[in-house]
């Protein structure tokens, strides 16, 4: 059986109206990237197709945690949970809000919430009356951050499940960044 993994991708596109690029993150599990273009045009219809990505990485290993697609029939009891949270912040005297995206292992959205703000992003992008947030209100709440499992597409989730394991193993996921047209990824 081929073995599939956990994609994290930011996709981009300046849909007909818009006077600047967009951005969403789609999360999918397949053996290559190539093969989740269907479902990332499926993810964002409004696109009309005309999506590229800008970032993507295999989400394998987050917070001392290795991260592994099974079977859903193998889905073990297990309390962690993998979170995505989308942090905004600012710099004082730029017209821009900053993102920072943080997949994290905890076994509630509280605890994730606690270790994005200990990240460098969320303590140094922002200045009085202009604090860093967890998307996309002033302050943190509970539902700016998404449990990955809970927001893959019903595709996903009937066949898949998300096994996390602790490890004493660190390594960092490869980020792939730079502007990629969906009609040119090979792999």
């Amino acid at each position: 059986m081929e073995k599939h993994f956990l994609h994290m991708v930011m996709l981009g596109c300046t849909p007909n109206g818009r006077f600047t690029e967009q951005h969403d993150i789609f999360f999918g599990i397949g053996s290559s990237l190539k093969e989740l273009v269907p479902d990332m045009n499926a993810f964002w219809p409004e696109a009309k197709g005309r999506i590229h990505i800008d970032a993507w990485q295999k989400i394998t290993f987050a917070d001392g945690y290795t991260i592994e697609v099974i079977s859903k029939n193998e889905k073990t009891t297990q309390e962690e949970q993998v979170f995505f949270l989308n942090l905004g912040g600012y710099k004082k005297g730029e017209f821009e809000e900053y993102h920072y995206k943080i997949v994290t292992v905890a076994k509630t959205k509280a605890e994730a919430i606690k270790k994005a703000k200990q990240t460098v992003f969320y303590k140094h992008c922002g200045f009085k009356g202009a604090e860093s947030h967890i998307d996309d209100k002033y302050g943190v709440d509970v539902d700016d951050i998404h449990n990955i499992e809970e927001i893959l597409s019903d595709k996903f989730k009937s066949e898949f499940a998300l096994k996390i394991t602790k490890t004493n193993a660190t390594f960092e996921d490869e980020k792939h960044i730079g502007y990629l047209k969906i009609d040119k990824i090979d792999a």
